[in-house]
Order: C-alpha cells, then structure tokens, then sequence
C-alpha cells in the first residue's frame, strides 16, 4: 500500500494573516467548508493573538464559533497564552459539538524574531508554555507546536540546529503531539534538513515532527523531498500558496498546497485530497483576497481550463 502523508494546510491562518484585505467572516469559514470538503482533515484556522497585532485574524472567537464540522477534520486554532486559552474555550462553546479543535503553540528559534513576534524572549516563551501547554492538555485538548525561523532568521542569519533542535525536544517534553519547523524565510535547503532532521530523530519519531517550508527561494519542495526521505510523513502548506509573516521582511508564501499535492500524487502517496476540490478551494481563495495567488499548480490548472475552452492560451 502507498505510504499515507499527512498535509496540514495553513492558508486560513498563515496565509490569510499576512494579507492587507481583511476577509469577511463569512469568507473564511466558505474556504474552510470547502478546504475540509476536499479532503483536507488538519487545517489550521485561526489565531487568537491580540487583534491589535494581527488586525486580518481579529474576528478569530466569530470563526472558531462557526467552524463547519466535518467528520475527521480537527481545526487548528494558535493560542500565545492563558487569556488566549480562555477565549478558545469561550468560542468553542458556542461552536458545533462534533466540531473537533486542537491549540497550537509558537515560538521562534532566534532570539531577534521572537521578540518581534512575541516581545519576550526565547526562554521567556518556554516558561510560558511550561504553564500553557499542560493547561491546555486538561481541557482535553492535543497541542501541536511550531518553532518558527528554523533554518535562518531575517534578523541574524544562521540559526544553529542545535538550538533548533533543543526547542523542539523541549515542546515534545512538554506535552505537544507534534512539532513543526518553520523555514519562516524560506532560505533552507536540503542538506540543512537533512542536519537538523538527523539531530532530533535520534531521540524523536518521524511522526512527531513535520516541515513548514516557505517557498521564498523555490527551494520548498526540494526540502519536503528531504523530509520524507528522512521519514517524515506531515508537512505544512498553504491554498494557493497565501501567506509570508509580518515580522519577516521580504518572505514570500508558503508552499502552495496544489503543487505539494500534485508531486505527492505523482510519486504514488496518498493523501485522501480530491484535487477538483482543492482547485476550487484555491480560485476561492484567490477571490476572497482578490489577486492572483502564487501557487504553481492553481495557475496552471486555470491556464489549462482557459485553453481547453477554446478561448486560446491564459
């Protein structure tokens, strides 16, 4: 049987998060239904970071409430600390009962980015999380961690993966089922996925980790080739190939999930997506924020439609 691989679409949060066009409410939760309708069964869907902060994201409460519910899909909501668990248990209450939702934790390897994006340090945000993680495992809930500027940093460079390495066995230590490692700026390559996958899967099992790979330099899928050489059986992306991070200048989207997709087919996995489906899910997307969206596979898969209309080449 072909090996199952698990995508973990993004496009909702780290996508939508990074666009001036605030997306109406009722938008996200359309591209959400149709995400978990095309087979999609992780998406993560919101952050309830303080609006202040991340003004596309400020109705989060309104979109964990109104969830659709999807049997096998769990929704991923990033909580950065207790009053953001509060509210998570605030909208879930309002949502669905079949709605399944799980927390996810952020913190970044390099020091100078974490004080952007969280104003503590490193070291701070671990003692935080030694509080918040257990917290919210008694509410019954499964949390997946995320260490961000894994394989360089916009602000210092170089990221040892020894460093890398530390923080991720830490969150495992904690409580967390799963720990992604963000190519935040998208400038990692194979072999350093190679190095830092070595180093923590001596102590971890492939399962426990997965790759959010940025295709800022074209170098995404070629990293996501290395982690599954390495074992590695989830890996991160984003509809259409939305998103980038505020506090990372110049980094470009995510790996679109049509062209992780498209290869993984290609090379016989399964995955459990229609891609009919997933294509619609990324036109719909590529409305909602009204520009074109930088996914390889969604532009051909429109040219390709244009073509065989008749109406001559995109």
């Amino acid at each position: 049987m072909a090996t199952r691989i698990q995508v973990y679409e993004v496009g909702p949060r780290d996508g939508l998060q990074n666009e001036p066009h605030i997306v109406p409410t009722e938008g996200k939760l359309r591209l959400l239904g149709l995400l978990s309708d095309a087979g999609l069964t992780r998406i993560e869907a919101t952050s309830l970071v303080s609006p202040k902060w991340i003004p596309p994201l400020a109705d989060a409460e309104e979109v964990v409430a109104g969830l659709p519910a999807h049997s096998g899909t769990v929704y991923g909501v990033l909580v950065p600390n207790a009053q953001g668990l509060a509210r998570l248990a605030s909208a879930r209450a309002r949502a669905g009962a079949a709605t399944s939702v799980e927390v996810a934790v952020f913190l970044s390897a390099s020091e100078s980015h974490n004080r952007k994006n969280l104003n503590r340090t490193v070291g701070e945000t671990l003692r935080a999380l030694e509080d918040l993680v257990p917290a919210a495992l008694r509410q019954g809930l499964r949390v997946r961690g995320y260490v961000s500027t894994a394989f360089g940093c916009p602000y210092e460079g170089t990221v040892e993966s020894e460093r890398v390495a530390a923080i991720a066995l830490r969150l495992v230590e904690l409580g967390c089922y799963q720990v992604s490692l963000g190519d935040t700026i998208g400038v990692g390559t194979p072999n350093q996925v190679r190095v830092l996958l070595g180093r923590l899967l001596e102590q971890l099992k492939p399962e426990q980790l997965a790759l959010h790979m940025h295709d800022t330099r074209g170098t995404a899928l070629a990293n996501v080739l290395a982690g599954l050489e390495a074992g590695l059986t989830t890996f991160d992306s984003a509809v259409g190939g939305l998103g980038g991070c505020p506090y990372a200048p110049g980094a470009s989207g995510n790996l679109a999930t049509e062209d992780l997709v498209y290869m993984l087919h290609g090379m016989g996995y399964e995955t459990g997506i229609d891609w009919p489906l997933l294509i619609a899910a990324g036109e719909l997307a590529q409305k909602l924020v009204g520009h074109p969206l930088p996914g390889k596979g969604l532009k051909a898969e429109i040219a390709a439609r244009v073509l065989l209309a008749g109406r001559g080449p995109a």
